[in-house]
Order: C-alpha cells, then structure tokens, then sequence
C-alpha cells in the first residue's frame, strides 16, 4: 500500500526553537543587542534584512497575479468582482478616514510636541529633500496613470503592486468569459500555484535571518538614544495604534462574529515578521496564504488583501495627522479647527496618491505639508531619526487592519466559511 499525499504521514510536533515566530523573536532580541552594544557592526548587517525583502518582493508578484486570476476566473458571476472591490473600497474609505480623526484627537489631546520650544528657521531642510522631491511628483492622476501596466506581463518583473492587480483582474476576466476554452490555462495556473506557494514557505525559513539584519541596522544606525528624545510622540502613536486594533477594529470583528485578539495571534507569525523587518510587503505572500487558510474564499483574498495594502493604511493615516500635529506644537504654531480639517481632508487624498510608494508615510507626509503652509515642511527633520521606529508600528497596524477587512469583506460577500474560521482561529 502506498501513501497518498501526505494525509496518512503523522506530523510531528515542532520544538520550541523551531517554531518560525519564537526564530524570529529571538533575532530580533539579538539584533537589537548587536545594534546597541557593537553599533558599527549592526550598521554592516543592513544587507540581511535589505536582502530577504528583496526576496520575499521577488515572489509577491507572481503569487498575486495568480492568486487574483484564479479567483476571478473561478467566480460563476462577474458581477461578484465588481460587488467585492466595491465593498472592499467602502471599507477602506470608512477606515481610513476614522484613523486620521483618531489621531487628530488624540495629537489634540496629549499634544506631544508641546513644550520642545523649536524655532522653524534653526532646521536643516537639506536632511528631507529626497522627501519633498518624491511628494511633489506624486499626483492623484499620476497615481492612477501609473496604475496602467506598459505590456500585460511587465507587471510581472516590476514591483508595483497595483499594476499586477490589474492585469491580473483583466487577465482572470478573460478566463472567466472563455472558461471552457481556457481550461488548459486555468489548470497550468493551479499547478503553477503549488511550486509558487512552495517558494513562499521556503523563503520565510530565512524570516529570522531579515529580521536580525534589519534590527541591528536600525538600533546600530539610529540608536536607542534617538527614541528617548522624541519617547512621548513614539509612545503616543504605539498607543493610539494598539488602542485602534483592539477598540475600533476589535468592534468590527465582533460585530462579524470573531474575535480581534485570536486573529491577531493567528497572524502572529507575520506580525513578528514586519516588527523584525519594517517592512509589511515582506508579510503579504504568507498572509494571502493564511487568510485563504482561513476560510476567505480565494477571489476575496486575492482582491482585498493586495488594494488593501495601497488603500487601506490605517497605520499610516494614525502616524500623518499625528505627525503633523507634533510638529506645529513643537514649533509653538497653534492650528485652528478649520486649518486642522483642511490637514486631515488633504492627507485624505494625499495618502491614496502615495500609495504604493516605498517608505510611503514619510513622502506622504511632506506632500500633506506641501499644501498645509502654516506647518513648517522643514519640521520633518524633527521626526526624521524616529521614523524608522515609527515605520514599524504603522506597517503592523496596516497589517491587522487587512487581515480584518479581509474576513469582514468575505462575510459580506457570503464567501466566509466561518466554521474553517472559527477553527483555525481556535
């Protein structure tokens, strides 16, 4: 008798030490401790963590283009694509604009910056002229222009996410009107999917590897002293952010019949990943993965998770108005409610121009400033050594955020196995 798959193999349980999320809290333990005790040689392992994003980037491409247009093509309706990008936005506009009050009133609360006493014209503008330069050429319509890929397959070997969305939305439209005719196709694609998904795996083995590099290089670069000067704005946002995933998203979930925190602990691995590496990109394959584990349908999974990494920026949108705000208090420059709702409307807009952008919250930053003139734009050198320990809490919260607007949008859909979910979840 010969065994089929691996369904009669017993798996053995994994030890501690290798258990993917324990690797990478011990890295990150010790690339902290490199990066404080031996700062230069933290500074020379940018290269470990700089390297696996660059792998992890290398397979996202494909993993979307054919998680997406397998997922469409598998739709009966294609009415159902519309419906669920549709949903998917409503969400994400509702979102996003609730993280950007947040962080409005709870700057206006705490108020961080008070009592630093800056004067504008002390600061070195020189620092974030890569900044200004990048916001300034990132248009609404140039956005949308750049979503449109040159060929059908250029996507492929670039790395803008929403330009492989869609060609692969266009592509798994062509395979759902020749569904009988593209049978041939559709199943290469199925295969195509397991070596695919096999690499993903193989790839977050070195997690532990990123994470240590990109630890030590922070703490090695910046240092921990860095913090301590700016410790109340840092603190405020890692608070407020919690606060947002637990009360305002946790609300979500259970109103949709789960709970925030088993979620969150189900994606811990990933979690730990973008704590390790600042880097939410370096999480996307493994969460599409999960989600679809988690009894999303595939067509969902495929169409929330990567919009929503462009669009639905909660993180992000909390660390703008906060910013923001810290600035003009640390500058003694007292905005009124109007001037505050001018900053929130144009960060609004502002953050779906940047979208997709890499370290996109600090450009978007400077190009809210750019059209705010009563905050100094030159205040961002105030932030700018803190904003690496920023980075990661906004790509976390960006994170948790997708993970629930995936189960959310599915539910809606009625495309949710909740039983898969409430057991995987268990």
């Amino acid at each position: 008798m010969h065994l089929t798959h691996q369904e009669e193999i017993p798996k053995k349980p994994k030890k501690f030490y290798q258990v993917l999320y324990v690797q990478v809290i011990i890295a990150i333990f010790l690339g902290i401790s490199l990066g404080y005790f031996h700062p230069e040689i933290g500074e020379m392992m940018k290269p470990l963590g700089d390297g696996f994003i660059h792998l992890v980037k290398m397979i996202i491409a494909p993993v979307i283009f054919i998680t997406v247009s397998m997922g469409i093509a598998g739709m009966n309706d294609l009415k159902s694509v519309g419906r669920v990008a549709g949903k998917s936005f409503a969400y994400f506009l509702t979102f996003s604009t609730l993280a950007l009050i947040v962080g409005l009133i709870i700057s206006n609360v705490i108020q961080p910056g008070k009592g630093l006493n800056i004067d504008p014209q002390t600061l070195d503008k020189n620092q974030i002229t890569h900044f200004i330069s990048e916001a300034e050429h990132s248009s609404l319509l140039k956005f949308i222009m750049n979503v449109i890929p040159k060929t059908l397959m250029s996507p492929l070997t670039g790395d803008n996410i929403l330009q492989v969305l869609f060609a692969a939305i266009l592509f798994g439209i062509g395979l759902a009107l020749t569904s009988e005719k593209s049978k041939p196709v559709t199943d290469f694609f199925q295969a195509l999917s397991y070596p695919v998904f096999k690499i993903v795996e193989l790839l977050m083995k070195l997690a532990p590897i990123g994470a240590f590099g990109a630890m030590a290089f922070t703490i090695g670069k910046y240092g921990i002293s860095s913090i301590i000067n700016l410790a109340m704005l840092v603190a405020t946002f890692y608070t407020t952010s919690f606060l947002f995933v637990t009360i305002i998203l946790g609300a979500v979930a259970r109103y949709n019949g789960f709970n925030i925190f088993k979620l969150l602990s189900y994606i811990k691995d990933e979690l730990l990943l973008v704590l390790g590496t600042s880097s939410s990109e370096a999480a996307l394959p493994s969460l599409m993965s999960k989600m679809e584990n988690a009894g999303c349908a595939k067509s969902v999974v495929g169409l929330v998770i990567p919009t929503g990494y462009s669009f639905n920026l909660d993180g992000t949108n909390i660390y703008m108005t906060m910013a923001a705000l810290f600035i003009a208090q640390a500058c003694n420059i007292d905005l009124s409610l109007q001037q505050q709702v001018v900053l929130l409307l144009v960060a609004m807009l502002s953050s779906k121009g940047a979208a997709g952008v890499s370290g996109a919250g600090f450009i978007t930053l400077a190009a809210t400033l750019a059209v705010v003139p009563e905050v100094p734009i030159a205040g961002m050198t105030l932030i700018l050594g803190v904003d690496r320990f920023m980075s990661e809490c906004r790509a976390l919260t960006n994170l948790a955020g997708n993970a629930v607007a995936t189960v959310v949008v599915a539910k809606w859909e009625g495309q949710l196995d909740k039983d898969k979910l409430q057991e995987v979840l268990q």
